[in-house]
């Protein structure tokens, strides 16, 4: 369970000034936040992968074309080569980190074979690659405007279109990014 100031289970989402080549116009899923930093998904980028050539790449046998043809999200610019499955609960997977609100991540292979295989959760993202914070590092960049936080949704992860995250994340806030100034300042 995270701590009264942890902004694990919460989305961050970028403000329209934040120009980070990786960053900007971004949705991501703090996983874990604390003293030693923070780690998230990033929502709403395609790698260059879809799911049928990552389990071609791994031998997994995948026949079903709806599932191959899924998306793999680029999760961040750490660890690229590192896969992640975003998922609902249910299922005894190997190095699983259950986040609350019924939301899981899991890094074994068993879980993607499941998958494959017809069995595995039936709401779930794929990822390559994270994102990570050193200590502190989060909060300066709330405090200087660079992220909006927000509580994370089945809606925004699972069902909102992949292009339309970043707007749907704000709009649960009542927020049209469309409007925001990419100027930040303080009074």
């Amino acid at each position: 369970m995270p701590n009264a100031t942890s902004l694990a289970e919460q989305l961050l989402i970028a403000m329209p000034g934040l120009q980070d080549d990786y960053f900007a116009r971004s949705v991501c899923l703090v996983c874990q936040h604390d003293e030693q930093g923070a780690m998230g998904l990033v929502l709403n980028q395609d790698s260059e992968f879809d799911l049928g050539s990552l389990f071609d790449q791994l031998q997994m046998p995948c026949r079903d074309p709806a599932v191959r043809a899924r998306a793999v999200l680029s999760g961040g610019p750490v660890s690229p080569e590192r896969g992640f499955v975003l998922h609902t609960d249910g299922g005894r997977w190997d190095s699983s980190l259950h986040l609350g609100n019924g939301l899981t991540v899991s890094t074994s292979r068993d879980v993607l074979q499941a998958v494959a295989a017809g069995h595995g959760p039936t709401r779930f993202l794929v990822l390559l690659g994270y994102s990570g914070w050193s200590p502190g590092q989060l909060e300066q960049e709330l405090a200087d405007n660079a992220w909006l936080n927000a509580p994370a949704s089945d809606a925004i992860l699972f069902d909102a279109p992949i292009d339309r995250r970043w707007q749907a994340a704000a709009g649960q806030l009542g927020i049209d990014l469309a409007r925001l100034s990419s100027q930040t300042g303080h009074a």
